[in-house]
């Protein structure tokens, strides 16, 4: 076999080896990115706004001063108190002095057995 065809062989046999390695390396490079976009709720911000039960019943009011205000059924104003935000993770302390907390995922509040979602008001 000639130097000539000893080398296109070569080329033929790793070129296709080298091609889907720099494939996965795009792959990969495209999931790290799509990873650091993704930020937490404290990030954007979108955890501000009325969170309501599918039925309407529990309503947490959501205030951009750290604050929040939750209206159950008829009762209004029903308790309030102070929230704060870390990553995706919620705490409560109402003005009497009792804590909760919950998660925000996909966009949908998890909190004491709950589930809230973002209401257009």
């Amino acid at each position: 076999m000639s130097r000539t065809n000893s080398f296109r062989l070569l080329f033929l046999l790793v070129f296709p080896l080298c091609a889907s390695c720099y494939g996965q390396t795009d792959s990969l490079d495209k999931e790290s990115k799509e990873m650091e976009i993704k930020e937490t709720i404290e990030e954007t911000g979108a955890y501000v706004g009325l969170w309501v039960t599918e039925d309407g019943r529990i309503r947490h009011h959501l205030l951009p001063d750290g604050r929040y205000d939750e209206a159950r059924g008829d009762r209004e104003s029903a308790y309030q108190g102070i929230y704060w935000v870390e990553g995706n993770h919620i705490e409560y302390k109402d003005d009497t002095g009792f804590t909760a907390d919950g998660d925000f995922k996909d966009g949908v509040l998890y909190h004491g057995g709950m589930i809230l979602y973002k209401s257009e008001q």
